[in-house]
């Protein structure tokens, strides 16, 4: 069984190096020897560092390739990118801060291995993240868990192992808005998640901000209409409050005709329910929006070249210089072939 480890990369100059051989060494100890590494640099902001250091393990090792995005997608379009250009029968995804760390990947092949999953996820019963960034995975966890149908004692996180099957119904997703966990639930709901520990960050701090969480949070929508569901529902029970409240108002004038209607009331009431009307119209443009830009195919992820080893010189090569290599040889047979007709 050939594995691939797809492993998004950003900022990840310092510590990619590491990540990869000793991925390598375990594998090798767990009695894997097919397997191959696609490196995802996600337009990392560094100089070319992160790059650089890419193309330096797909010098060294053959079965490494790396894939250079030409603007940043995101965490998760960038393993869609990986899983596009990988070849394997399982595929593995990991994080590049030694985070997810190599020795932990036991757990997940000796639970996929038994072949009862189609899915498995590693989850930390001990997060080493910031404070911020915990409460952020607890209101993604949250909302995925109430639009999505989420069992409760599924845990999640960015170390998982999946069959083919899995890959090749997830790559036909073609939206910018990606969400894994949506996409997988999406197509299977035969999943298990394992213990296994959560490592202190060795270099740096995390890549994710607010608006990354916020965005990444969003993106759930594209999977669920629940929202939707839920603002026709509150729109009847608002219509509901709204014409209790005017009988109420007409019933109290009857009976005492010298009430005063104040003006503080009404406009708590205009400014409450035009609130929720706003609300709910951008819920729906959000909707919208999303399909308008669906329909113009705007791309999950843009490929700048995927760069691995050429077998013959050993020497790093892009997809573009293959190409011409390989039309360089088809032009030469077809010389020698005119010539050697020629000859006849």
């Amino acid at each position: 069984m050939l594995y691939s480890i797809i492993i998004p990369c950003y900022r990840s100059s310092r510590t990619i190096r590491k990540v990869v051989e000793m991925t390598m060494r375990e594998l090798d100890r767990l009695g894997k020897k097919e397997y191959e590494f696609v490196l995802v640099d996600d337009c990392s902001p560094d100089g070319g560092e992160t790059m650089a250091a890419l193309l330096s393990l797909v010098r060294d090792y053959p079965c490494v390739r790396a894939v250079e995005l030409a603007k940043n997608a995101g965490q998760h379009n960038a393993v869609m990118a990986g899983l596009n250009h990988a070849r394997g029968d399982a595929f593995i995804a990991m994080d590049d801060d030694m985070q997810t760390h190599p020795s932990q990947l036991q757990y997940l092949l000796a639970e996929f291995e038994k072949g009862c999953y189609d899915i498995v996820y590693g989850y930390y019963p001990e997060k080493k993240h910031t404070k911020f960034r915990n409460f952020g995975s607890f209101v993604n966890s949250l909302t995925v868990r109430i639009l999505l149908k989420k069992p409760k004692d599924l845990k999640t996180s960015s170390f998982w192992i999946i069959k083919r099957f899995v890959r090749d119904y997830a790559i036909q997703y073609k939206s910018a808005y990606t969400h894994l966990q949506g996409l997988f639930l999406r197509t299977t709901r035969n999943i298990c998640s394992v213990p296994i520990q959560h490592f202190e960050r060795e270099v740096g701090t995390s890549n994710y901000t607010l608006k990354r969480l916020l965005k990444l949070w969003s993106n759930i929508l594209g999977f669920s209409i629940v929202p939707l569901q839920l603002a026709t529902m509150l729109g009847y029970v608002f219509s509901a409050i709204g014409i209790i409240g005017a009988i109420a108002v007409v019933v109290q004038k009857i009976i005492r005709p010298a009430t005063y209607i104040g003006w503080p009331s009404m406009m708590v009431c205009i400014c409450f329910f035009s609130g929720i009307n706003l609300l709910f119209m951008g819920l729906i443009g959000e909707y919208v929006g999303r399909i308008f830009l669906g329909m113009s195919r705007n791309p999950q992820f843009v490929v700048r070249s995927v760069y691995h080893q050429d077998k013959e010189s050993g020497q790093c090569v892009s997809e573009t210089e293959e190409e011409v290599k390989a039309l360089k040889k088809e032009e030469n047979q077809r010389l020698h072939d005119q010539t050697g007709k020629g000859n006849i």
